[in-house]
This record gives structure tokens, C-alpha cells and sequence, in this order.
């Protein structure tokens, strides 16, 4: 049994790098695509906006289909579905091709995060300590293997199309390999059929909804900190441009290793207080970069603002996933959706907002936003029915 966890674990680990990997490959090639159609930077953002939607369709959809035939048969298709997507961008020849293109990839992206974290709220429940934050964490190791391949093929002088038809190749092979030491649903074939996905007409509990409020909030100061690090150095304290991308850096730097760090802190302290005293760690740290006129300050303030999220939006999702078995693909979907949403939204208000206030005057929005958080953390103590891995929590 041991052995078949550990397997299983290192499977959802393989998801997570893949998801992280098969993005970023986007990611790198997105300049490469935009010359390739021939469209401006203003056209491919409003393009973006449909790979949102599919990604926030695609989480409603696949969350109870976890819930009904279970993660282990749902992630491998997952994967696959997103594998396969990912290739399109690269053969899009026309804005509406690339605009179909990426709603398809959005639709696959939505489909692996949603039930790799269904699985990953399995395994966890299996281990009965958590181990989310490290699966968090692996989907920025891959998107880092990404930049690093994505870097080497450009200056092979691949096109898009030959890179991510590659891509895609590999990425269903990782697919089919990793699907058969995912763990089986835990559940009987007659208890299945009996406690499928939740019906249509059963509401989302709003214990889940306060969750999916507080991701929102969180990730969209993760957006805030992807968009906006790097001009605030270069726009505000006059950085040169290698010294400003250091921001988003030390920010990106310190997430990923205080998600390989938050599983033993939650395992000690309890997930309340990872919430807690992280989201008041980042609403200091964002608010030494904000006030601050020295780069040294301002970078460590956006490393202080990254270590203090890291843990946050691990222990939603985990807490989504545990507050109820049988539904846990469907209330992961509420959570990640919003959450993603938010992460959206990042350069949708702060934009608009340095119309008319400095850009360092308005992080103290997602100041707030973390400290909403910090002090409604209690919001993750188990309730009645939920299965707890941290049974005392009263920080």
C-alpha cells in the first residue's frame, strides 16, 4: 500500500510539471505566434481573454466528472486533451484560427488543473498530512524546464509548430504513462453509482463560495506580482531593465521555495495559520515594496510578498477537496475558478487604477486583499463531516 501511494504521488507529480510545462511552452512561444499571424500586442490581448474562458469552462466542467468516474480515469484524459491542445497555437495561421486555438488549449488547461487537484486532494487524504503545496510547487519547476527547452529550440530556429507538435507528443506520452499509478476512486462500484457527482439542482455549499472569495482575492495578488513586479521596479524606482525583471524573480524564486517548504509548516502549525500569518507576511512585504525608494528593499519586499502566499492557495483547494469526498472535483472547480478568475482580474483593475493613483499606490489593494485573508483564516478550521489532516488549530 505504501509503495502504491508513493507511486501515486510521483504520478501527480508528473501531472503538475506537465501542466507547468505545457503552459509555458505557450508562454515562451507567444511572441514567436504573434509574428507568425501578423497581429498587434492589443489584438493578442483581448485573444487571451478566450483562453481564460476556456481554462474557467473547463474547470466547471471537469469537476464533477472527477467526482462521478473518478480522478483516475479523468486526469489521464485531462492531460491529453491539454497535450493535444497545446500544439494548435503553433499551427494557427489567422487571428480566428489562433482565437479558436487558444479556447481549445484554455478548455484543457481548466480541465488538468481541476482534476490533477482532485487527485491531489486523494493522495493527500491517503498520506493524512499535507502534501499539497509541493504539487503546487512542481507546476512551477516545469514551467521553468519550459523556459529553459522553449530557450534552446528558438535558438535551434525551430518554428512554433515543429516546437509544440513536439510538445504535444510529449506530453501524451507522460499522460499514458503516469495513468496507471494514479489511485482508484476509494469507493465501491454500487456506492459510486449511489454518491455520483452531486445533481444539478444541489447547491455549492457557501463554506465552499467563502473559500473560492478568499482564492479569488489571494490570486489575484499573485496576478498583480506576475504583471507588475517588473514595472514597478522600472517605472516607479527607475530601475535599469535586468534590475527590474529581478522583482518578479525574487518573487517567483521565493513562491516556489516556500511551497516546497508549506506542507511541513501546515503539518506543525495547522493550514490557519499558513494562511494567516502568510497572508500577513505578504501584505508586509508588498507594502516595504510599495512604500519603499530603494531597489534592495523593494526586491526583498516582493520575495517577502511571494514566501508569504506561497502556502495560501494550496491550503484552499485543500480545504475545498477535504470538506467534501464525494465532491470534491466540484468544490475544487468553485475554488480554482474563482481563484483563476483572479488571476485575471490582476491586470484588469491595477490598470485602470494608475489612471489615478501611482502604479506603488495601487498594491494596496492586494494589500487589503491578504489581509482579508489573514483575518479570516479561520475559515479552514475542519467543520462537522469534513476530514481533517490537522485535527488542533487555534492559532
Amino acid at each position: 500500500m505504501e509503495r502504491q501511494l508513493r507511486a501515486a504521488r510521483l504520478a501527480t507529480f508528473a501531472y503538475f510539471v506537465l501542466n507547468g510545462f505545457l503552459l509555458g511552452m505557450w508562454i515562451v512561444h507567444i511572441p514567436s505566434v504573434e509574428q507568425r499571424v501578423g497581429i498587434d500586442h492589443a489584438t493578442l490581448g483581448w485573444l487571451l481573454l478566450l483562453l481564460g474562458a476556456g481554462a474557467f469552462a473547463g474547470m466547471q466542467a471537469v469537476g464533477p466528472l472527477a467526482d462521478r468516474f473518478g480522478a483516475r480515469k479523468v486526469v489521464p484524459l485531462s492531460a491529453a486533451l491539454c497535450s493535444a491542445m497545446v500544439a494548435l497555437p503553433g499551427l494557427a495561421g489567422n487571428v480566428w484560427s489562433l482565437g479558436a486555438a487558444l479556447l481549445a488549449l484554455g478548455v484543457g488547461n481548466g480541465c488538468l488543473d481541476v482534476s490533477m487537484n482532485a487527485h491531489a486532494v486523494q493522495v493527500e487524504h491517503a498520506y493524512g498530512r499535507p502534501v499539497m503545496s509541493a504539487f503546487h510547487a512542481t507546476f512551477s519547476v516545469g514551467g521553468v524546464l519550459a523556459a529553459l527547452l522553449g530557450a534552446r529550440t528558438l535558438s535551434w530556429g525551430w518554428s512554433p509548430a515543429a516546437t509544440l507538435l513536439t510538445v504535444a507528443a510529449l506530453g501524451l506520452v507522460v499522460s499514458a504513462l503516469a495513468a496507471p499509478a494514479l489511485l482508484p476512486s476509494g469507493r465501491e462500484p454500487a456506492a459510486a453509482s449511489a454518491q455520483a457527482a452531486p445533481s444539478p439542482g444541489r447547491r455549492t455549499p457557501r463554506h465552499i463560495w467563502m473559500l473560492a472569495a478568499l482564492a479569488l482575492m489571494i490570486m489575484l495578488c499573485e496576478g498583480v506580482a506576475n504583471d507588475w513586479s517588473t514595472l514597478h521596479l522600472r517605472r516607479v524606482l527607475d530601475a535599469p531593465p535586468a534590475t527590474a525583471a529581478l522583482a518578479y524573480g525574487a518573487f517567483a524564486t521565493a513562491m516556489t521555495v516556500g511551497r516546497l517548504l508549506a506542507d511541513r509548516v501546515a503539518g506543525r502549525f495547522g493550514p490557519v495559520a499558513v494562511l494567516r500569518y502568510g497572508a500577513s507576511a505578504a501584505a508586509v512585504g508588498l507594502t516595504a515594496a510599495a512604500l519603499s525608494d530603494r531597489v534592495p528593499v523593494a526586491l526583498v519586499g516582493w520575495a517577502v510578498f511571494g514566501v508569504g502566499l506561497s502556502g495560501c492557495v494550496p491550503q484552499l483547494f485543500s480545504a475545498a477537496g477535504h470538506a467534501d469526498r464525494d465532491a470534491a472535483g466540484a468544490n475544487v472547480s468553485r475554488v480554482a475558478g474563482l481563484g483563476y478568475l483572479g488571476m485575471l482580474a490582476g491586470p484588469a483593475v491595477i490598470g485602470p487604477l494608475t489612471g489615478l493613483v501611482p502604479l506603488n499606490v495601487t498594491f494596496f489593494l492586494p494589500v487589503a486583499f491578504c489581509a482579508v485573508a489573514a483575518c479570516t483564516a479561520g475559515i479552514l478550521r475542519p467543520r462537522p463531516g469534513a476530514s481533517a489532516l490537522v485535527e488542533a488549530d487555534a492559532m
